[in-house]
């Protein structure tokens, strides 16, 4: 009996086998043809508070860092105090990205945290149709900046509070709402920047919140 020949219009290629094989491995998820929506979405909030932590877990690609050793050139420059353990920092953008469905993308800009990158903010803000603003609740000051800029610019947010595992103060979310003088109508939520259905928890939270203000204003006064 002969040996059956492959259809090479079904057989998968060496190079499509190792891509696959890539993908599984890595827990990556490829860009569908089918996506013809993409949507920018900004990370923003202080040094140190976990945004690049937030895009690395959620990300369906290898999200592109610009994280670089701290070095003696930011002594006395940033501040460090609350975040002793730190060692790099971001300097000019984290970027990633994560589908929604099979038609829908979101692309993902972590926003460097220090002040002397807060002029990078303003232009990441171009074109964004919402903004998480990652808070810690060890330094609540540090979150002043970035609602401050997000209203200027109207740009919706919501706010997820990243808790922190030596966090003891543990406030509950309605006195860190009183503290940072949110309007009720701005989602406030926990999360562990570090685990990726948080993550995806907290990107699902902003865009029901962007729909529901679409809604609204399509509604007849």
């Amino acid at each position: 009996m002969g040996s059956a020949t492959s259809d090479p219009t079904t057989s998968p290629t060496p190079a499509t086998t190792e891509a696959r094989a890539t993908t599984e491995a890595s827990g990556r998820t490829p860009l569908t043809h089918a996506a013809d929506t993409g949507l920018k979405i900004v990370v923003v909030g202080g040094f140190g508070v976990g945004k690049t932590t937030l895009v690395r877990s959620v990300s369906e690609i290898r999200p592109l860092n610009t994280e670089e050793v701290m070095t003696q050139a930011g002594v006395g420059v940033d501040d460090t105090g609350s975040v002793t353990t730190k060692t790099t920092t971001t300097v000019a953008f984290d970027f990633g990205r994560i589908s929604l469905n099979d038609r829908m993308v979101l692309y993902l800009f972590g926003a460097p945290g220090q002040e002397r990158f807060w002029f990078l903010w303003d232009r990441l803000f171009s074109g964004t149709l919402g903004a998480v603003v990652l808070v810690d609740t060890r330094r609540m000051d540090d979150s002043w900046y970035a609602i401050d800029r997000l209203e200027h610019h109207r740009t919706p947010f919501v706010v997820a509070v990243n808790r922190f595992d030596d966090d003891t103060a543990r406030h509950s979310l309605d006195e860190i709402r009183l503290a940072l003088a949110l309007p009720d109508h701005v989602p406030l939520i926990d999360c562990d920047a570090r685990v990726r259905t948080s993550g995806k928890h907290v990107l699902v939270t902003l865009v029901d919140h962007l729909y529901q203000l679409a809604l609204a204003q399509e509604s007849p006064s």
